[in-house]
This record gives C-alpha cells, structure tokens and sequence, in this order.
C-alpha cells in the first residue's frame, strides 16, 4: 500500500441479503486531492461511505484510513475523518455560530481558535446574516441552505487528513454553491484528501481530481474528468430537443452513422464520429424545418455524455432528467 494515501478501499462488498450493494470497489484519495464519487440515485455511494465512517461492515474487502485498518478499529479510524453526511446537521436550537464553535472544539480546537474560525467560516460561505439565528425544529428558524452550509462549515471547522462530503450542495442557492466549492478547492490545496459524493455531472467536472464512477455498485469507470472526457475526443454530442414524448420515429430515418443514444424526457442525445457533422447539421436543420424537433445543438462529448454511456440506460434517465431539473431551480435562483 502507498504510504501516502488518506484513504484506500481495496475489493470492498457489501450486501444486503441477495443485494450487492457495493461489488468489490477499490479507489484512492490522496492528500490534497478531491476525489468524486459519480453515480446515480441508488448506486451504492451512500452505502460505501457508511462502511468508512464504521456505521456499516463490509462482508469482505480492505478500508484503510493512512495506516489505520477502518474495518477493525473504526473509532480509531474516525478520529481522522471529518463527515458530512447526505441528511442535514442536527442543529435545532443551535445557532451555526454556536455549531461551528462545537464542530471546532470536539475536533482540538481552543475555544479561541473555534471562535475565531467560526467568524472566518461566515464570512467565507457568506452567511454572516444568519451567524446567530436560532435553528428551530421542524426546519423553523433557518432555511434548508443555511442549514446545509452550516453542516458543511461543522466538517470543514478544523482540518483532518480526509473530508467526506456526501452531496454537499443539495438546498444550497447557486451563487452561495460557488462558494462551498471555492472553499473546498482551498481544503484540498492545503493538503487535505476529500472524497465528494455527488450524482451531478456538471458539478463533479468542475471540482474533482479524479473520478470514480458508480453504477449497481460496482467501479465502472475512473480518471480524472479529462481522461474520462478525452477518451472519445473524436466524438460529437448531437443533442435534440423534441416537441413532444413519442413522436420519434423519424429518428430512424438518419442518414449518417450514430454510436449511442440516450433518452431524457424531450432530450434525445446522439454520439457521432467528428466527421459525420456536416452531414448531422443539415439533417437536423431539416428535422427543425419540417418541426420534427424544436432545436439542436452539436458540441464536443462532455463528461456527461461518457457518464450517461458508462450507467445503466434507466438510471441514466433518471439521473439526467433529475439533474437538468436542478440546473433550471438554480438558474430560477440566481
């Protein structure tokens, strides 16, 4: 084993009853290294983070956090980690100033340098308004934003050679999610290792190292975004938007070669060859003329597109379609 590593899972399986949960994942988080952990809605990542945390053990496979075996001696293990997990901080009757100021103390801080961090947490994640509002039960008091960038700063209140985020930025408006991914950016760059849970493409492309991605709990593919991009450098994405569900089989009609299609509610996404485009261009101009589809547009293959051709076609969907539902709440909200 490397030495050097935060954190190292070697052929780790998990199941529950006749369900595989996690198959033999293995994966790396290097100090000052953001690693993500890419897949859809029910791949297994919530389930691989609870067996590093020690709240689940593996029924085979290797965790190491540095040089501590996780699996045997899971508390020693935590005292390394800093978590956020996927549900909201318990903070009712909290104010973030006061949990940060906790967050901070049970990790070694003085009570000076918790306050003082507390104060430079705020005002880094722009939450200063709300520093000494009181969380009320039942989502009173502080919106599910504040709430989540108040558990974000709790994880990120003293550093810890490995930071487990799992989907930090759910409920978080899109100029303060800037923010939580700025401030992320600089954890790593001071040396901390990070293990990023996420199911959204665009947000993992901008901020990770390296990527792991997920489906049906097993490792389907990994690299950094442009490895994982750059592989099919030689491909175009022609994307359609379509009136209406159902009205398709004009599609078949096609008159240049197509790699792969995915389907996301109205979006129909074609992988081509780099020189089937001008051809592509004048059939879909066509297609738009005749009102077979609404629009189109022929770029580059994104990290999605490798994405959605890695996961399951249904998942695929579903985590698309989810994702892009995302993108226009949080255009709403700027």
């Amino acid at each position: 084993m490397d030495n050097d590593d935060v954190l190292r899972i070697t052929d780790l399986t998990r199941r529950f009853g006749k369900i595989v949960a996690n198959n033999e994942v293995s994966l790396r988080v290097r100090p000052g290294e953001i690693v993500g952990l890419l897949g859809h809605n029910g791949a297994g990542k919530t389930t691989l983070v609870s067996q590093i945390t020690g709240l689940l053990k593996p029924d085979s496979g290797d965790i190491r956090v540095g040089e501590i075996d996780a699996v045997r001696d899971p508390r020693a293990a935590r005292r390394h980690v800093a978590v956020q997990p996927q549900e909201q901080a318990p903070i009712d009757g909290l104010t973030p100033r006061t949990a940060m100021e906790v967050a901070g103390r049970i990790r070694g801080l003085s009570v000076a340098r918790a306050r003082a961090t507390a104060i430079e947490l705020a005002e880094e994640l722009d939450i200063g308004p709300w520093l000494d509002q009181r969380a009320l039960p039942e989502g009173g008091g502080l919106s599910g934003g504040i709430r989540r960038l108040t558990g974000f700063a709790m994880a990120i209140a003293a550093p810890t050679p490995l930071l487990i985020l799992d989907e930090p930025t759910n409920d978080i408006d899109a100029s303060r999610r800037r923010l939580l991914w700025q401030a992320l950016r600089r954890r790593g760059d001071q040396g901390i290792g990070v293990l990023l849970v996420t199911h959204n493409v665009a947000e993992a492309e901008r901020v990770v190292d390296e990527l792991v991605i997920l489906d049906h709990g097993q490792v389907v593919a990994t690299g950094s975004p442009a490895q994982l991009t750059g592989a099919q450098h030689t491909e175009m994405r022609l994307e359609l938007q379509l009136p209406s569900l159902g009205g398709e089989r004009f599609l078949k009609d096609m008159s240049f070669p197509t790699m792969r299609h995915v389907h996301s509610g109205r979006r129909r996404l074609i992988t081509i060859a780099e020189d089937s485009a001008p051809e592509a261009i004048r059939w879909a101009t066509a297609q738009r003329t005749t009102g077979n589809i609404e629009g189109f547009s022929l770029a580059p293959v994104t990290l999605e597109d490798s994405y959605l051709s890695l996961v399951s076609p249904t998942e695929a969907q579903n985590s698309t379609h989810n994702e892009k539902s995302r993108n226009l709440q949080e255009f709403a909200d700027v």
